[in-house]
């Protein structure tokens, strides 16, 4: 599955992704996001856990495993165009403001926003066609 995503960006025209594909860049744009910081903690990995459980109502074991084949993907991805294309074109703009606000959830879990963090969110939500407001929103509906 790994080579499939990372081989349908090669071709001249991208080839169909399954679903299980999109949920697999959504938890490696997940992991790209909180090693942003180079500080990948374990209270990062347990948010990212039920992140994965509440977005696509998998077992604890199953989005275990989703996240560790999401790490794979993620050291070997070149780039983070590759997880936001597959997101874009895969998930209605609705739910992609969803997936920013779970973006935004993750790198406020700490309670602080570093220049990294930011730079790669302002990027993200670009990427996957979110506006500046729909980005900010989600973001203060995180801050309360």
């Amino acid at each position: 599955m790994l080579t499939d995503i990372l081989n349908a960006f090669k071709l001249p025209k991208p080839s169909a992704l399954r679903t299980d594909d999109a949920q697999l860049a959504m938890a490696a744009l997940l992991v790209r996001l909180a090693r942003a910081d180079q500080d990948y903690s374990d209270d990062e990995k347990s948010l990212i856990l039920t992140l994965l459980q509440s977005r696509y109502d998998l077992a604890k074991e199953q989005a275990k495993s989703l996240r560790a084949e999401a790490e794979a993907l993620e050291e070997k991805a070149p780039d983070t165009v590759r997880f936001t294309k597959l997101i874009k074109d895969t998930v209605p703009y609705e739910q992609r403001q969803s997936v920013v606000r779970d973006l935004w959830a993750l790198v406020l879990a700490d309670g602080t926003r570093d220049a990294e963090e930011n730079s790669m969110m302002r990027m993200v939500a670009n990427l996957l066609g979110v506006n500046d407001r729909d980005s900010a929103l989600a973001r203060q509906s995180i801050d309360k």
